[in-house]
């Protein structure tokens, strides 16, 4: 894993995932996944909060909600543009932040996933917020892992 901040204003991620490429993409773009894996650790993303509408225009929502105090932290997003299953682009319409994922088929069943964030809110440049957002790609490795218990591999 690599993670490197490359402007100011920008943040990039990437991680390699033991799980194959179209099942990594269907995982960003089907609520019935984001569920259990959205958001950093300590907070949850109830399904009937999630919608996508995964095409250009279409809608990306979601509310966190912290498992401690229960407070609801929602996000809306517009997809620019959805390439599957190597590419996701969409812009929170709150702080204008466009996040690009671009997904690499690395062979032998394993994905490399890389996140490259525009226009970040300053608070989400922390270390503290940079390190929630590593929890998340950590809880989504754990799901994969999951699902692949699941399926037999």
């Amino acid at each position: 894993m690599t993670d490197q901040k490359p402007a100011a204003g920008e943040l990039s991620f990437t991680r390699v995932f033991d799980a194959p490429r179209e099942l990594v993409f269907r995982c960003m773009t089907e609520p019935e996944h984001l569920t259990h894996f959205w958001g950093p650790v300590g907070v949850s993303a109830p399904l009937e909060d999630i919608i996508v509408d995964a095409r250009p225009g279409g809608v990306f929502e979601t509310v966190m909600v912290n498992d401690a105090d229960g407070s609801r932290y929602p996000t809306r997003a517009v997809y620019v543009e959805v390439s599957e299953p190597e590419r996701l682009v969409w812009t929170e319409t709150h702080s204008r932040m466009t996040m690009t994922a671009t997904f690499a088929d690395l062979g032998d069943g394993r994905t490399e996933v890389h996140i490259h964030q525009t226009n970040v809110p300053e608070a989400f440049r922390s270390p503290e917020a940079q390190a929630g957002f590593l929890s998340s790609l950590d809880k989504f490795a754990a799901y994969l892992k999951t699902l692949a218990r699941e399926s037999g591999r």
